[in-house]
């Protein structure tokens, strides 16, 4: 199965007012595709929506409300005809123990990031199913791990993998033009931690090694136009994953380290994020106190399956750095 030419594309992005969302977008309307934003933060919108002239649209929309998406759609359908890809990638996180965390803040997580890829994906593939297109869905290592001070992130991610195989198999089954791609990213230079509700007593951060944001917007887009069923970014991620199902009680013996490596040393600046009211958007990267890899070697190479060699050669230097341990101050 293959689609449009990008340049031919309409696409949809959810969570395009920052980060991966945002990230994904620029680099579809520089190679030429329509774009359609959504996200809750509508003067960010507008402000990047102006960078694409004609090219894009906006929808102000919260992913946990299935109206909201629907509106989405509505609004893509309206402007330029419909859409050829849609891309889930809105979500949040909250750091802290399971205990700890208010059942609000656990169910407002599991609303946008589980229910607001449900909506979304249910809703594009209807439009789908008659005129072929892409449906991906911004997972993460964690579809794969658990991560203690991340449980909530973990699980909706888990959620997110199971829902997106059973609704590939049942397309599959219908015989319907649509793939369905799962993307994993690894931990990625993205303002993610700087919005999380926090309750830990420090102010949060990524375990290494760091991906930018660039790797899994072109991951996306690759999808976009040449299928593929699961995409990692970031060879540390495949490493870690790898790692756990070798040796799954060894992974959980690292509870403790894996805690660690997401504090930072001062205290938190803003514990209560974005979570249950937009704030902090506009921005691709965060600030990560670490070195962030320039791109995965790795990545790249699954997505042109014959570059077997630069493929080895990424995991060999991921593999390096994660177990060297190896931690520097991130280049500009």
């Amino acid at each position: 199965m293959g689609h449009k030419p990008l340049n031919e594309q309409v696409i949809v992005i959810t969570g395009a007012s920052s980060g991966i969302g945002l990230a994904t977008a620029r680099m579809a309307a520089r190679r030429g595709a329509r774009v359609v934003l959504a996200a809750r933060s509508e003067d960010v919108l507008a402000d990047i929506a102006a960078e694409f002239g004609t090219r894009a649209t906006y929808v102000v929309a919260d992913v946990g409300r299935r109206e909201d998406v629907q509106a989405i759609a509505d609004h893509a359908v309206a402007t330029f005809g419909g859409f050829d890809t849609w891309v889930n990638v809105a979500g949040l996180t909250v750091y802290g123990p399971l205990r700890k965390i208010a059942l609000e803040d656990h169910e407002r997580l599991i609303q946008t990031n589980l229910w607001g890829t449900v909506y979304g994906s249910l809703i594009a593939a209807e439009h789908l199913r008659g005129r072929g297109g892409a449906i991906i869905n911004v997972g993460s290592i964690a579809s794969d791990l658990a991560f203690p001070f991340q449980g909530l992130y973990a699980t909706s991610k888990h959620a997110v993998k199971g829902f997106t195989d059973t609704l590939r198999m049942e397309l599959i089954a219908e015989g319907a033009p649509v793939s369905v791609t799962l993307v994993k990213p690894a931990s990625i230079d993205t303002p993610l931690p700087n919005r999380a509700r926090n309750y830990m007593d420090r102010e949060p951060t990524l375990p290494p090694p760091i991906y930018p944001p660039k790797e899994v917007a072109n991951a996306i887009l690759h999808a976009a136009v040449h299928p593929q069923r699961d995409i990692f970014v970031g060879g540390g991620g495949k490493l870690f994953v790898m790692g756990k199902e070798f040796a799954p009680g060894a992974y959980d013996e690292l509870a403790s380290a894996i805690i660690a490596q997401q504090k930072r040393t001062e205290p938190p600046r803003n514990p209560k994020g974005a979570l249950h009211a937009p704030q902090g958007a506009g921005r691709e990267r965060g600030d990560p106190p670490i070195y962030v890899m320039r791109s995965s070697a790795y990545t790249r190479a699954t997505l042109h399956p014959l570059a077997t060699a630069g493929l080895a050669a990424g995991l060999a230097a991921t593999a390096a750095l994660v177990l060297g341990g190896k931690s520097a101050r991130r280049r500009p």
